[in-house]
């Protein structure tokens, strides 16, 4: 703890959102000695991380890990002093077509894969190895996925693999996509795969994010910070001095500096008008959501971390066997599978009950697995989440509202930033570190 001297010199920090985003952001600014506020409007800290009651235990809500490359992530976990609570798994991928499951988890079995030539496989392994080395992303942006997939990889592998691939992660939308979504993917999980045995390694922390997350909230509290969970922003306007005053439901107080992890849509409802200029306002900006139901059954389902479907009848676009990389002690000694299904946020469908979709979901695991007991599940939970991540289409940095602050002491840090990366928790941590490494020193302590 600082020194009452030191904790009346400290300049007070509001952080609007208490996502991952924001308790990293607001850990490293009460490590700094900043008396630091986290704004929530959910009863939970989290955002796309806060865990969920299944049952007997508690686990993240949707489906998370940690790649042997994600340097951010892990350099987080070091510095909270959990890398000893860092478990590996060899993990599996599967591929069902044709009402068959293939396995394609090592270089051999790629080999034996059925629905490739040689050729194929050969121009498949070209294609991993050109994206993962490629720097230039701009190019991309004018290239839909398909069309440079196709150029790269040739048609049969975009029909037989890639295009699967695409509707797990993106649903139907994936055809509006630009080929800058693929390229940052495969950067991304090519490094997963141990060069040494040819294997894919994943992790996670024991306890999930949720974890990592109390962790974080302890570290800014035990700085003299606070999180409050619950509370919804509804103003923020300049007070006469150079401070900045937020208004929310429970009260109104005053910061010298404020950061927003908002969405823009969210930062124009919220931001005084004069205090924020946001560029290409009518870009309309779509976002993908998920639905996910999650079964918690007596055994494992199957061998696979993930299962890429090629079959449209099947109405989840992956399954996603979470008890493979989380060991059953973690989760009340039962399995968990994850179903997502990806679409876009103003799709109808999104607004189906749970029962519609624990119905629909598990009729079409039975018919993928025509020996699965469903007597062996013991519980069924639908998650869902309406924006998950911008659909990045063409041109999309060009498209991507920018917001600017006319305070010297608003900031704006969201995920709408991410122009040439997929959205996940290691960019994540990695825009945090480069936001307080940029921007640290306009916080400095008052004297």
């Amino acid at each position: 703890m600082l020194d009452k001297t030191r904790q009346n010199e400290r300049s007070s920090v509001a952080i609007v959102g208490a996502g991952l985003m924001g308790m990293a952001l607001a850990r490293k600014f009460a490590n700094a000695g900043h008396q630091v506020t986290v704004y929530e409007h959910a009863e939970q800290i989290g955002g796309l991380n806060t865990w969920h009651r299944f049952g007997s235990f508690d686990w993240d809500r949707f489906y998370h890990v940690i790649l042997p490359s994600d340097r951010n992530t892990l350099g987080l976990v070091r510095e909270l002093g959990m890398e000893s609570d860092l478990e590996w798994h060899r993990t599996y991928t599967g591929f069902y077509v044709d009402r068959k499951l293939h396995s394609i988890s090592s270089n051999f079995e790629f080999l034996k894969f059925p629905l490739l030539s040689l050729l194929s496989k050969i121009r498949l392994a070209w294609t991993m190895l050109y994206a993962s080395r490629l720097d230039n992303w701009k190019p991309l942006e004018k290239l839909t996925v398909e069309q440079w997939l196709v150029k790269v990889s040739g048609r049969n592998n975009y029909e037989k693999l890639w295009k699967p691939l695409l509707l797990a992660k993106l649903g139907h939308s994936h055809s509006r996509v630009s080929a800058v979504f693929i390229w940052s993917y495969i950067k991304r999980m090519f490094s997963a795969r141990d060069k040494s045995a040819s294997a894919e390694h994943l992790g996670h922390v024991s306890g999930g994010y949720q974890s990592i997350l109390e962790k974080l909230q302890q570290e800014i509290e035990s700085g003299g910070g606070s999180v409050r969970t619950s509370t919804a922003v509804q103003k923020i306007q300049a007070t006469e001095g150079e401070k900045l005053a937020i208004t929310s439901d429970q009260d109104t107080r005053q910061f010298d500096q404020v950061v927003c992890t908002s969405p823009v849509n969210v930062l124009q409802q919220i931001v005084d008008s004069n205090l924020l200029q946001v560029s290409n306002t009518d870009a309309n900006v779509e976002y993908l959501g998920v639905v996910c139901v999650v079964l918690i059954t007596r055994e494992s389902l199957s061998p696979f971390y993930v299962i890429n479907i090629a079959d449209d009848s099947i109405p989840f676009t992956g399954v996603i066997g979470m008890s493979n990389v989380v060991v059953p002690k973690n989760t009340g000694g039962h399995h968990m599978t994850y179903l997502p299904r990806y679409m876009l946020s103003t799709d109808e469908e999104m607004q189906q009950s749970d029962e519609y979709f624990k119905e629909h979901f598990v009729e079409g695991l039975t018919r993928m697995f025509p020996d699965f007991d469903t007597d062996s599940i013991i519980d069924v939970h639908v998650t869902r989440a309406h924006k998950v991540q911008p659909l990045q289409v063409l041109n999309y940095s060009e498209l991507v509202p920018e917001a600017t602050t006319r305070h010297d002491n608003l900031f704006v840090l969201n995920t709408s930033q991410f122009v040439n990366a997929t959205l996940n928790n290691n960019e994540v941590v990695g825009a945090v570190n480069r936001f307080y490494e940029t921007h640290s020193h306009k916080f400095a302590v008052r004297n």
